[in-house]
This record gives structure tokens, C-alpha cells and sequence, in this order.
């Protein structure tokens, strides 16, 4: 059945609401609440024009939030194109911070985080890292990372990094590292074995480092000793699924649960296509990811 065949009782009404900081501010006008508007429309809703808003912030802690570049917030002082970060100086001067020197120590209790290997910083040591595979000094590569939450079930990749062997190596990124960035895994071939490349939108650069290293070892992607093992969490893991896919990238396991929108026919193709699949238990998947090469 279409969406023009179903029947839809009377009196429905709908509303529109925008959370936008730059179209509340009147920066640039919204475009998207309208479109949303006429649809609902459409279909028969009374529907009032879109509201454009955003969330209040506390008092309690609004005049310690600061903005910058395109970000911007109204009643926040807004640091200009000047960079002068004087009032975010002078209010922590004001703070004054803890009494005496406080340890908050990461979710496994690790009090060292070692970050900064962006694919710059990793590609530049690729024929150290070719060597070391080609020696066998280094056995595998880990890409763990995605979207974190608060469900028992994640727990799944900080277990699955404990068990990584003391020949291989994890690139971490996105919420999800903090699963396991604190984690005493210790250096391979004088490497650290967890590589920390950064934050959701720094997948490029771990999408750029298994395309460099692909380079390096002369073959593709899906021949490399990697292995994907992506938590799943909201919108912006698509366009990360997505870009994977898109480069024709095999074997990645996906979880703790699996996206609304992969319907079992949906699922059954991608399986097919990618060999995409849901995560089991850390064992198990740690012994199929080394059994493959």
C-alpha cells in the first residue's frame, strides 16, 4: 500500500520545531521547516508555520559556556574573529579550579591517554609499519570505534580490546573510544597499540589510513589484516556506514544493535554485498577477525 492509499483520520494536527542556533539568531533563514510544514500539510495536518528554536541553557552554568567561529549562542560570550580568549582565561582564573591536584581517570580507571594520530601523523611512518608487519612484529589492525551509549551491551568493545593480542594494534575514534582509550595495552614495534585518530568526523582520516596503508602493502582495502568493528548509535553513523560501503570495504561488524532502518530484506543485501553483519560475543569475533588472514 502507498502513502497516498492510506487512510488517515480527521482532525490531526502537526507541529514543526527547528533546533537551530545560527537560523535563531537570524544569521540565515530556515529552510527546512517549511519544507516539513507543507508536507505534514499535504497530508492533511493543521499545521502551523515552523517555530525556529533552541534549548535554553542553565543559569547555573551559562556564563561559563563560551562560542566561537561559526558557533554562536544567544547571551554567550561569543569569542570573535580577533581569537581573543581573554574572558575564557579570566573566568577560569575566576573558577579557580580544584583546591589540589585532582585525577579524573577515564571509564576503565586509566590515568594516561595518548592522542594526536590523525593519518598524518599515522602515514608517516608507513614503511616502519609495513616492515613491522612484513617481520611479523605486528599481526593485525583493529578499527574500533562509532557511537557510545549507556546500555550494559557496549560494554562488548572495551572487553573485545582487552583480548586484542600484544602483537596487534586498535585505531580508535568517535564517542566510542572512550571505551577503551584509557585502556594500559602498552606499544608494539614502537607503536602504541591504541592509536586514538580522533572524533566522528576524523573518520576521513581513518578512512585515509587504510587507503594509505592499502598503498603501502600494495593491495586493497579488504586484503589488509583489518579489521572493522563499528558501534552504532545515531544519524551520523550512517554517513560513516555509508562512506564504508561506499568504498566497497568488506567484513565490518556493526552493533551493539543493529540501525532501525536495516530491515531483514535490507540486511540480507548488505550481508550479501558486504558481509556486513552484527557483532557476537568479543571471542568469538576476535577469533574469526584473526582466522581470516
Amino acid at each position: 500500500m502507498s502513502a497516498e492509499e492510506i487512510q488517515l483520520p480527521e482532525n490531526l494536527t502537526g507541529l514543526v520545531i527547528v533546533a537551530s542556533t545560527r537560523a535563531a539568531r537570524g544569521i540565515y533563514e530556515d529552510k527546512s521547516g517549511p519544507i516539513a510544514v507543507e508536507w505534514l500539510r499535504s497530508r492533511g495536518f493543521d499545521t502551523p508555520d515552523a517555530v525556529v528554536g533552541i534549548m535554553p541553557l542553565r543559569p547555573s552554568y551559562a556564563d561559563r559556556v563560551f562560542t566561537t567561529s561559526v558557533v554562536s549562542y544567544p547571551g554567550v560570550t561569543h569569542i570573535g574573529e580577533d581569537r581573543d580568549f581573554s574572558p575564557v582565561i579570566a573566568k577560569a582564573l575566576e573558577l579557580g579550579g580544584y583546591p589540589e591536584d585532582t585525577l579524573i581517570p577515564g571509564m576503565n580507571g586509566g590515568s594516561v591517554v595518548t592522542t594526536g594520530f590523525a593519518h598524518h601523523a599515522v602515514l608517516s611512518h608507513a614503511e616502519e609499519i609495513v616492515q613491522a608487519v612484513h617481520e611479523g612484529a605486528i599481526r593485525h589492525f583493529f578499527l574500533i570505534g562509532g557511537c557510545d551509549g549507556t546500555r550494559p551491551s557496549r560494554r562488548y568493545y572495551t572487553d573485545f580490546a582487552k583480548l586484542t593480542p600484544p602483537d596487534t594494534v586498535i585505531l580508535t575514534l568517535a564517542c566510542g573510544k572512550f571505551r577503551l582509550n584509557d585502556l594500559p595495552l602498552g606499544t608494539v614495534a614502537g607503536l602504541p597499540r591504541i592509536l586514538d585518530v580522533g572524533q566522528c568526523n576524523d573518520a576521513y582520516s581513518a578512512i585515509r589510513i587504510a587507503l594509505g596503508l592499502a598503498e603501502a602493502f600494495d593491495c586493497s582495502v579488504n586484503e589488509l589484516p583489518l579489521s572493522i568493528i563499528l558501534c552504532w548509535f545515531e544519524q551520523k553513523a550512517v554517513c560513516v556506514l555509508m562512506a564504508l560501503l561506499a568504498l566497497g570495504i568488506r567484513g565490518i561488524r556493526l552493533g551493539p544493535t543493529l540501525p532501525a532502518f536495516l530491515s531483514p530484506g535490507v540486511a540480507a543485501v548488505l550481508q550479501e554485498k558486504y558481509d556486513l553483519r552484527p557483532i557476537t560475543t568479543p571471542e568469538e569475533d576476535l577469533a574469526a577477525c584473526l582466522g581470516r588472514h
